[in-house]
């Protein structure tokens, strides 16, 4: 078997060497003959045989300079690969290929360039209506420079093109530039500067011959015709305000700072809205204000003077003159100084009693803090201020009260028809109570209303009620009972004086009137669905709640839908269901008695004590159906010439001294209003023999035992008589003596 293996691979390698002998050696280069590289990418030139099995290669330059690449061979292919290409890679590169004694050679040129990006559009600054302004076009890194070509356009004027044809002295890349002055128009805003760079090496397709970057035109224009409005003047009084407006012309629309010259002629910057408020002005507030208009292209200012004057010393005392607090509430009571920079505050009651409160004074200002307040507090609080050698005193009077919830209404129970219902409005922590007024309203009809005008022995808080009592009726529900309180106090000033609470009345209306309806009816066969709805009147609309009555009596809850529904129905379903309908004034219930009927089944039919009996012998036969109620039973003895039914109790029908004309079939009966069940029995009854023939073990026994009999009875008189003559009996001589 090696043998075989070893002459076919020889046959193998014989058959191919023909083959390959039978091709021509040759060589071809990709690319075939020029290669285009970008200065810094990765370029492979390949070199492949054909006609020859195994090749041998080698890479040189045409003038023997550097590879400057890296050679990898195998089989029929050699590849040089220039990662990255550099300007040492511009050559023409000779593949040379041996075979056997057999060589080729074959040529590439390697090419290089460099446009790498496009160009770069660089503005000397921002464009002015009516500035001069340069655009410079930048081509960077670009190789050969001397066939490049450079455009440079406004829209679709061209503004200036260039040619680089000076020669190079030297392999580099060089930045390429070109420049134009122009002054610009309103009407350049929103066209474009196109720079347009091409290199001309249009014998290669393998790269872009063009390249091109836009810029649109923002056209500026520096700010100008600033103004400044001042309101309500540029004169004012302490303490006053003022608003200063001001605008300015440019593109883009300049950004507005206000700012106030300093004593040394500097600027305070205060605001960058173009719109400034000063309030509270003071005496040092007065100055020079400039308004800046300012964007990318310059800016421009205006001034103003304000003119701030002295303003007389006044003392203010709120909320006013008279406050109303609720007690329990926080007070806050302020003093205040227009006309002095640094007053100075006390606090005191027009009797010298305590302040009971919290004193907090910051600048012109002066806080006494009543919180929470109570009946310490009803006083007039006077606040005096100093300024200087002047001294101001303002009052202010503290009075109290306490109405602080809406009345409150509670019913002794839901209002019910014909029901008497006791309603009571509540006045809670009322002060001065003495003030109070309540009444009572139903619907627009006065019940009845209450003063309190009893004298008050102290200062308390009360809750106040009023309670009356009637009888609702169906005329009523949608009327709404009022609770309203007054509270009499017309000198003080506080919301509200008056207060009210309302209840909408709705009547109620026990159950009743309740309906029961059973579909189909409240008799049906077993297996059918019955439905049972209730329906019961009442207001609210009574809630209806189906149940089952048990064998004690309790109801077991079924549903609270108007309609049970009862599918497939069992006997076990038969029984008394309850409707009862129930809201909040009470409830009423409505019972039906179901009843399941079941066809017959389970008929046992028994003769006793046996079906074969004997002529003479007593026989009951027997009748009976399971589980079924109100079933009737009939018994019938089969014959020929027609059915006799007889007369059986509770199914039963006793044959005494049977006859041999008793012997045949009965049938029993069983039936109801849904259906019926037949069974049947056959009673066989045996004819007695004649005497002469008769003899029966029965018989038997009782000859023998007679015949055993009558001569112990003979003994036992024997015995009696001898005894009745000796006066005694021995059974032991009894028994020794002879018959």
């Amino acid at each position: 078997m090696p043998g075989k293996m070893v002459l076919f691979f020889g046959v193998s390698t014989l058959l191919w060497m023909m083959i390959a002998a039978s091709q021509a050696f040759k060589i071809e280069t990709f690319p075939e003959s020029r290669s285009l590289a970008q200065i810094g990418d990765s370029v492979s030139l390949t070199c492949t045989t054909t006609g020859c099995a195994s090749p041998t290669f080698s890479w040189r330059t045409q003038i023997d300079s550097p590879l400057n690449g890296k050679v990898r061979s195998e089989g029929t292919t050699s590849t040089l690969t220039m990662d990255p290409v550099s300007f040492e890679n511009e050559h023409s590169y000779l593949c040379t290929a041996t075979c056997e004694s057999k060589k080729l050679e074959k040529g590439i040129q390697v090419e290089i360039y460099s446009f790498p990006k496009d160009p770069e559009i660089h503005l000397s600054g921002p464009l002015e209506v009516g500035e001069p302004i340069t655009v410079k076009c930048l081509v960077p890194d670009v190789y050969p420079f001397d066939r490049l070509e450079v455009d440079l356009l406004k829209g679709d004027y061209l503004m200036k093109k260039q040619d680089f044809l000076e020669d190079m002295d030297r392999k580099s890349l060089e930045t390429k530039s070109l420049e134009v002055t122009f002054i610009p128009v309103i009407e350049d805003i929103g066209k474009l500067l196109v720079c347009r760079a091409k290199l001309h090496i249009d014998e290669i397709d393998s790269e872009p011959k063009e390249r091109e970057t836009t810029k649109e035109l923002q056209v500026y224009i520096s700010p100008k015709n600033t103004v400044i409005s001042v309101n309500p003047s540029t004169r004012l009084q302490e303490g006053g305000s003022v608003t200063m407006t001001c605008s300015s012309e440019g593109l883009p629309v300049p950004e507005i700072f206000w700012s106030k010259k300093q004593d040394n002629g500097n600027l305070q910057r205060l605001s960058g809205n173009a719109t400034l408020t000063l309030i509270a002005m003071r005496m040092e507030d007065s100055g020079i204000y400039v308004c800046e208009g300012v964007n990318q292209i310059g800016k421009s200012r205006k001034e103003v003077e304000l003119i701030v004057q002295e303003k007389p010393f006044t003392v203010e005392i709120s909320p006013g003159p008279r406050i109303a607090a609720q007690i329990g509430d926080p007070v806050v009571l302020t003093c205040s100084v227009r006309g002095c920079e640094t007053p100075s505050f006390s606090w005191r009651t027009q009797i010298d009693s305590p302040l009971s409160g919290k004193v907090t004074s910051e600048g012109t200002k002066s806080l006494l803090t009543l919180s929470p307040v109570s009946f310490e507090n009803e006083h007039s609080y006077l606040c005096t201020v100093t300024c200087g050698h002047k001294k101001l005193e303002k009052g202010i009077q503290v009075e109290l009260y306490s109405f602080p919830r809406d009345p409150e209404i509670e019913l002794s129970g839901p209002p019910v028809n014909g029901r008497p219902v006791t309603v009571s409005c509540k006045v809670p922590n009322v002060y001065p109570f003495d003030r109070l007024e309540i009444e009572l309203l139903k619907g627009e009809t006065m019940m009845k209303n209450k003063e309190f005008l009893e004298e008050e022995d102290k200062k308390s808080l009360e809750t106040k009620s009023l309670e009356m009592t009637f009888i609702p009726t169906m005329e009523d529900t949608g009327k709404v009972l009022v609770c309203q309180a007054k509270l009499h106090i017309d000198e003080m000033e506080f919301e509200p004086k008056q207060r009210q609470s309302t209840q909408p009345l709705f009547v109620n209306v026990a159950p009743r009137d309740i309906a029961v309806w059973v579909s189909p009816s409240s008799i049906v066969e077993e297996g059918r669905s019955v439905n049972m709805t209730c329906s019961s009147y009442g207001l609210p609309a009574p809630k209806i709640l189906w149940s089952r009555q048990l064998k004690n009596g309790d109801l077991q809850p079924l549903s609270e839908n108007t309609t049970l529904a009862l599918i497939s129905t069992k006997l076990e379903d038969s029984g008394i269901y309850v409707c009862e309908g129930i809201n909040l004034a009470g409830k009423s219930r409505k019972e039906v008695e179901l009843v399941i009927q079941v066809a017959p089944k389970d008929i046992q039919l028994t003769a006793f004590p046996s079906k074969s009996v004997k002529e003479g012998d007593t026989v009951i036969i027997s009748c009976t159906c399971g589980n079924v109620p109100e079933t009737w039973i009939i018994l019938k003895k089969k014959a020929e010439t027609g059915d006799t039914v007889l007369k059986s109790i509770d199914g039963a029908y006793t044959i005494r001294k049977a006859q041999l004309e008793d012997a045949g079939v009965y049938e029993c009966e069983s039936k109801n209003e849904v259906g019926s069940q037949l069974r049947s029995i056959t009673l066989d009854v045996k004819g007695r023999e004649n005497s002469k023939d008769y003899f029966s073990p029965e018989l038997l026994v009782l000859y023998c035992a007679s015949s055993l009999i009558i001569p112990a009875i003979g003994m036992i008189i024997y015995f009696a008589r001898k005894a009745n003559m000796k006066g005694s009996y021995s059974l032991v001589e009894a028994q020794k003596s002879k018959v």
